[in-house]
């Protein structure tokens, strides 16, 4: 399956080649033109007439960094991308190309003061422990700057539902190489950028050189459907369809577009749901602040337990945002 193959690949910010390999393989046969940019970007062109429309999705994934040594062996790291220290501790870690095992340890509680117990874990107090018995060794096996990523496997559970790691923005990237393979008459750049999980730094670069009209991101966005969580706080749902943005973080998204999105779906019977936080941000917020400027919405697959060593979702989910891109973008 297209979504066990991208999940499982290995591609954190700035180490996307893996995750471009495979994409360019994907829609090689779909699209009129492809090009990698000096930053690693996709930008896959299906010719059309009217405006440019910029559909976007970003390779990398949230992982770790190696930055130091300690003199037992175990290594120092810091994140890539936005990783919060609380969910790190005993997670299972591969490091660079040749996946060397890892897991992050930490104090064991038994042996922390009761005021320990009471902070916010941090970084430095964390480690990667690779099984080596002291610097010297890890030196020979692990270099500074390596990266690191969660080993976690794609997987089928429950009733409809998939988990593994990346669906931020994995998911995005298997509903634009969907997309791609049907035709539509609009001018179409399907735009796999690198690097958002640092910045949107991809997306500055591929927006300036194509100086689109419309931008639309596809993320695989924040889920908190789960006990203890007031319905207020619940951004989306899982098994309530896409999720279309009005306003997050770093864009305040173009309301005719979210309005047009909106009548396709309903007017095609997709099952769709608003996004009700303001909270992160994507790639459409460096599209529409680029050059003369772009309109932007958002339209993201609901992912629980995002930016973690491992996400899920709803396969219908997915496919229902699949489906609603097409729609739309046949009445451009």
């Amino acid at each position: 399956m297209l979504l066990e193959k991208l999940c499982n690949a290995v591609g954190p910010s700035g180490y996307e080649g893996d995750v471009r390999r495979i994409i360019k393989e994907e829609i090689k046969d779909y699209v009129d033109e492809i090009k990698i940019d000096v930053m690693g970007n996709i930008i896959a062109h299906k010719k059309g007439k009217g405006k440019k429309v910029v559909v976007d999705a970003h390779m990398d994934e949230v992982g770790f960094i190696i930055t130091g040594y300690n003199e037992d062996g175990t290594l120092k790291f810091s994140a890539l991308g936005g990783i919060n220290a609380k969910i790190i501790p005993s997670k299972v870690v591969l490091i660079g190309e040749d996946k060397i095992p890892g897991v992050i340890g930490l104090k064991p509680i038994h042996l922390q003061s009761k005021d320990e117990r009471k902070k916010a874990i941090s970084y430095d107090e964390c480690c990667i422990d690779i099984g080596s018995n002291n610097k010297n060794q890890t030196k020979k096996l692990v270099a500074l700057g390596e990266y690191a990523i969660f080993d976690t496997k794609f997987s089928y559970y429950g009733e409809g539902m998939i988990k593994g790691k990346a669906f931020d923005d994995r998911m995005g990237c298997a509903v634009l190489i969907e997309i791609l393979k049907e035709n539509y008459n609009c001018d179409l750049y399907g735009v796999f950028n690198v690097q958002e999980e640092v910045g949107e730094r991809g997306a500055f670069v591929s927006a300036y050189n194509i100086q689109p009209d419309i931008g639309i991101a596809l993320e695989g966005t924040i889920c908190a459907d789960m006990p203890g969580v007031p319905k207020y706080l619940r951004a989306t749902e899982i098994g309530k369809g896409p999720a279309i943005s009005i306003m997050d973080r770093t864009s305040i998204f173009d309301s005719d577009i979210t309005k047009d999105i909106i009548k396709a779906a309903e007017e095609n019977n997709i099952l769709y749901q608003k996004r009700r936080a303001i909270a992160g941000g994507n790639d459409a917020g460096a599209i529409h602040t680029v050059g003369n400027g772009a309109k932007v919405a958002t339209v993201s697959v609901p992912c629980r337990y995002i930016h973690s060593s491992i996400s899920s979702t709803s396969l219908d989910d997915y496919e229902n945002t699949v489906k609603l891109m097409k729609e739309y973008l046949k009445t451009l």
